[in-house]
């Protein structure tokens, strides 16, 4: 007999329990949930979950990168239910996609904290690798693995490590991460303890890492430090290269260090003895040292006098002739030259040296050996619009102005009868070694013609006479040199004199005044019209004379009451010159006067 206190549930109370057993278990599917492994097949995990029926597990699935993968009946793990049952009434679950759910969650809170996370490389794809960042997949460009570009990353494969996730989209399946921002953030807390540390003055090892044409870049121990190559030695370096590479270790001097950019300058020289501590008592002015040529420029060639030690001769230092040539042609890199020091500058650190005062000058050997009034002959070099220059012994110039080429005629003129190469024999006139002039003279190899002999010199003339006497109103015999439509060109016998006769000053009967009456080579008398010394100018006219000629004649042989006509007069005077031939031009004059 059943008591009636005890409760037994009717076929439909049953079948409502049935119900919401059903659904409650429905509610773990998309899920995930806890499981105990009850068996082990093969390469299955058989697990139980809790429900009516079991699930099984490939065993690859509890593998991967940085898991042993290793499983023992009675281990609890954690499943992604996907179905409570199947077409084989197996509940459907995976361990790779309750990982994955799993990491999403904790790396989604990773993300929006900006905290690191770890993950392992564990295969490469197109441009950059696949990680696995406990059980998710992440993409890692190639380039952020590292801080510098890296060419085999199988080092880094399959270690757990720290990484930065950049972007994520869940939606997408699609995070990316990066190596290189972990490195740069752990490098810059480094690199503040390591810099925080230094301090200038300080002497400090480091490794040369490496080596630009500026300079070298020394690792101080996680921070570089840059060592320019100014700064590598007291002497000149070319080229970092001469004297470090990478590996070396060097001992250095910090001499700044920049704690907000992190720059620090280094040098290696600053541990010698500076060389230019005073210099201006080893090298004094005027002194003559030898020296090595270690660079050669445009504007002039740098000599080491010793290590550190260097001076500039500049181009216009180097050579008392040569002038607008480049330095290399005077000297060569590594020639030994013997030089003198013409200023020292301790503050700037510089030398000026001279290499032609080494050498005797040759302006002060020429006037030693030519003084003024000295003959010498040279090789026509150049024509320009102010003068000749001509070559000279001891590889000089000297110049022959235009007025110093001749006495009579123009320059301008005269210059055009020289030519480059012609050798020309001139009279030094002055020699001015400072300014480095010479000053010649072709006229001065021969009289002045306008010059006045000095008073008591044998032979002299009065002064206003030159010394073939000549003077206003002389007359003259000139030789015609040429005929020309407005007159003649002239010379006075005897004399360097050239004139020019107008066509005006031919004759005194207007139909006589043609040029063409007379022949080149041709003498005729004419009078001196114009003597003028310091113009330089003598003028003769034919006209004049014989104007004179009449006016001497109407005095001598014709009076007022003669009866006689002009040119019974005139006539009687040209027999009086024929009849007396012997009596010359000076006679002629004194007659006319």
């Amino acid at each position: 007999m059943v008591s009636t206190d005890t409760y037994a549930p009717s076929r439909e109370d049953f079948a409502a329990l049935l119900d919401e057993s059903y659904g409650q278990n429905e509610a773990f599917e998309g899920s995930v949930v806890k499981g105990l492994v009850v068996a082990i097949e093969k390469d299955v995990a058989v697990i139980d979950l809790g429900l009516k029926t079991e699930g099984r597990v490939a065993l690859k699935e509890f593998q991967g990168p940085g898991r042993q993968g290793t499983l023992a009946v009675g281990d609890e793990v954690e499943v992604y239910l996907e179905r409570i049952e199947n077409a084989l009434g197996e509940a459907v679950i995976s361990r790779d996609k309750a990982r994955r759910e799993e990491s999403w969650v904790k790396l989604e809170r990773a993300f929006e904290k900006q905290e690191k996370v770890e993950g392992i490389i564990f295969n490469q794809v197109k441009g950059g690798f696949t990680v696995d960042l406990d059980g998710a997949v992440a993409f890692l460009p190639r380039s952020q693995v590292d801080i510098r570009p890296i060419r085999d990353v199988t080092p880094l494969m399959q270690t757990p490590q720290p990484f930065q996730i950049l972007k994520m989209d869940r939606r997408r399946g699609n995070i990316v991460v990066s190596r290189r921002t972990v490195l740069e953030e752990s490098r810059a807390e480094q690199r503040n303890e390591i810099v925080a540390n230094l301090a200038e003055a300080q002497v400090i090892d480091g490794v040369v890492k490496n080596i630009t044409d500026y300079g070298a870049f020394v690792d101080l121990g996680g921070i570089d430090g840059l060592l320019h190559v100014t700064d590598v030695a007291w002497r000149r370096v070319n080229h970092p290269t001469e004297v470090l590479a990478i590996g070396q270790t060097v001992r250095v001097k910090i001499i700044k260090v920049n704690h907000e950019t992190h720059r620090i300058s280094l040098g290696m020289k600053q541990l010698l003895e500076d060389p230019w501590q005073g210099v201006e008592a080893k090298y004094p002015a005027s002194a003559r040292f030898q020296g090595r040529v270690t660079n050669i420029t445009d504007y002039g060639a740098f000599v080491e006098l010793e290590p550190g030690i260097e001076g500039l001769i500049h181009v216009s230092e180097m050579s008392w002739t040569k002038k607008n040539v480049h330095p290399g042609k005077i000297v060569a890199t590594s020639q030994e030259v013997e030089v003198q020091v013409l200023e020292v500058d301790p503050v700037k650190r510089r030398i000026s040296l001279g290499l032609k005062q080494t050498l005797v000058n040759p302006w002060q050997a020429f006037a030693a050996k030519y003084p003024p009034g000295s003959e010498v002959e040279g090789e026509v070099k150049n024509k320009t619009e102010f003068g000749l220059f001509l070559g000279l012994d001891g590889d000089v110039d000297g110049m022959v102005h235009l007025s110093d080429l001749d006495w009579n005629k123009p320059g301008e003129q005269i210059i055009e009868e020289f030519k480059k190469g012609d050798a020309v024999k001139a009279k030094v006139l002055d020699v001015d070694i400072e300014k480095e002039r010479i000053s010649l003279g072709i006229k001065q190899l021969g009289p002045d013609p306008f010059a006045e002999k000095p008073q008591g010199e044998a032979g002299a003339k009065p002064r206003e006479e030159d010394a073939a006497g000549i003077k206003k109103g002389a007359v003259v015999t000139c030789e015609v040199l040429a005929v020309k439509d407005g007159g003649l060109d002239v010379k006075i016998a005897g004399t360097d004199f050239t004139a020019y006769i107008k066509r005006t000053e031919l004759a005194r009967d207007r139909a006589a005044q043609r040029a063409e009456r007379f022949a080149v080579g041709e003498k005729v008398d004419a009078r001196v019209t114009v003597f003028d010394r310091r113009a330089r100018k003598v003028s003769v006219s034919i006209k004049a004379l014989e104007v004179a000629e009449e006016k001497q004649a109407i005095a001598q042989y014709g009076s007022a009451d003669s009866g006689a006509s002009l040119g019974d007069i005139l006539g009687a005077a040209l027999k009086a010159r024929e009849d007396t031939p012997n009596k010359g031009a000076k006679g002629t004059a004194d007659e006319l006067e």
